[in-house]
C-alpha cells in the first residue's frame, strides 16, 4: 500500500491508515441487543407475528428482502423524530462494544458499518452511547430516509420511507463493499471480519476470512445450511477476545472457525 500502483483510497476508504485488519459488522441486533427495525415493526407497526412469518420466507430463499423489509416499514406510521426519541429510550448497545470499538481504534482496526437500516438512526444510535465525536469516526455504509411522496416532511404521520443503498434485493447488498477489499492482490489486502445476527447479512456471510454470527440468530442457521465457516459470538467481548488472538498471531482465521460453541 502507498506505491503509485496502490488502491485507490476514494473507492476504498477503510485502507486510508493502511490496516492489517478490516472488521465489518452489521448494525442491529449485532452492535446493539435488539434490533431497532424490529422493535419499531412489532412495537408501533403490524406487529411481532407477522415480521417473524415474512423473516421466514426470506432465510429460505422465497422472497427478497428488500419487499419484506419494505412492508415492515410502511406498517409503522410515526413521525421519524418520534421514532427515534422511542428508540433512543428502548434500544441498548452491546456491553461488549464500547471497549471493541476502543481497542479497535488504538490498534488500527477500521470499523465499517454495514446497515440494512437506516443511516439516521444508527447515527443517532451511536451519538447517544459513544458522544458524537466517536460516532462520527464511524464508517456507515446504509440505507437513507426520505419525505414519502404526497408529504411535506419526514416527521409528519406517514411521512417517512425507506430509501434503499442499491437496486439489489436486499436494498443494501453488503457484499458489494466488501469485495473490492477482499479482491486486493494478497500484498495489499487486510484480513477481513464481519460480525452479523439476521437475514440481511445473508449477502456479507461468504465475503470476508473470518464471519462471527450471534449465537442463536438467524445467520447461524443460513451458515449451517450453505456450509459457510463461521464462529458464533454471545457479545463484543468474544469478538474482542478472538480478534486479539488474530492480530498478535497467536490464532489463524482458519482455527477461528470453530461453527456453533
Amino acid at each position: 500500500m502507498g506505491s503509485a500502483g496502490s488502491p485507490d483510497l476514494a473507492a476504498l476508504p477503510a485502507l486510508e491508515t493502511q490496516p492489517r485488519f478490516i472488521f465489518f459488522t452489521d448494525f442491529d441486533g449485532t452492535i446493539t441487543q435488539q434490533d431497532s427495525n424490529d422493535f419499531m415493526t412489532d412495537n408501533i407497526g403490524f406487529g411481532a407475528a407477522k415480521r417473524k412469518e415474512s423473516n421466514k420466507g426470506v432465510l429460505f430463499g422465497q422472497r427478497d428482502f428488500r419487499d419484506a423489509f419494505q412492508e415492515m416499514l410502511d406498517s409503522v406510521t410515526t413521525p421519524f423524530d418520534q421514532c427515534i426519541d422511542l428508540l433512543i429510550r428502548n434500544i441498548t448497545l452491546d456491553p461488549g462494544f464500547r471497549a471493541f470499538f476502543h481497542w479497535a481504534r488504538e490498534h488500527n482496526v477500521p470499523i465499517v458499518v454495514l446497515s440494512g437500516g437506516m443511516e439516521p438512526i444508527i447515527r443517532a444510535l451511536f451519538e447517544h452511547y459513544l458522544g458524537k465525536t466517536d460516532a462520527d469516526s464511524l464508517r456507515i455504509v446504509s440505507n437513507a430516509v426520505k419525505v414519502r411522496p404526497g408529504k411535506t416532511s419526514i416527521n409528519e404521520e406517514g411521512g417517512w420511507t425507506i430509501s434503499y443503498h442499491d437496486d439489489s434485493g436486499f436494498g443494501h447488498d453488503k457484499s458489494l463493499e466488501i469485495r473490492p477489499y477482499a479482491n486486493l492482490p494478497a500484498d495489499e489486502r487486510p484480513i477481513l471480519f464481519y460480525a452479523g445476527d439476521g437475514i440481511s447479512d445473508l449477502s456479507a456471510a461468504k465475503e470476508t476470512d473470518l464471519l462471527f454470527a450471534k449465537a442463536g440468530r438467524d445467520l447461524v442457521t443460513y451458515c449451517e445450511h450453505q456450509n459457510v465457516p463461521f464462529t458464533t459470538f454471545r457479545d463484543f467481548s468474544d469478538i474482542l477476545a478472538t480478534v486479539k488472538d488474530i492480530v498478535a498471531g497467536d490464532l489463524s482465521v482458519k482455527d477461528a472457525a470453530t461453527g456453533r460453541k
